[in-house]
């Protein structure tokens, strides 16, 4: 229940858009200054016609993403975390 309480209050704000060409590495950021200390960081992404789906969650520092390829890094006072995908297509 306090996920969902969390999840509920939580503000997350990232760009419109980004835009690499195929196979050029792309970093995603994300805003999230009203973290709690307890709340991890969950990626997902969602492809045309498709539901979210889940790719990595992390709480600190930075770690490898195998699928897809690339590293999600959070900032050290937590209030941001980026998604650089090595090669997108």
């Amino acid at each position: 229940v306090s996920s969902a309480v969390t999840a509920g209050r939580a503000q997350v704000q990232q760009e419109a858009s980004a835009e690499t060409t195929e196979g050029t590495g792309i970093s995603i950021n994300c805003s999230h200054p009203n973290i709690q200390t307890n709340d991890f960081i969950h990626w997902y992404r969602q492809l045309p016609g498709r539901g979210p789906a889940f790719i990595t969650l992390a709480h600190k520092g930075s770690k490898e993403v195998p699928d897809p390829p690339g590293r999600l890094s959070v900032a050290a006072d937590r209030r941001s975390s980026a998604l650089w995908l090595a090669r997108p297509r």
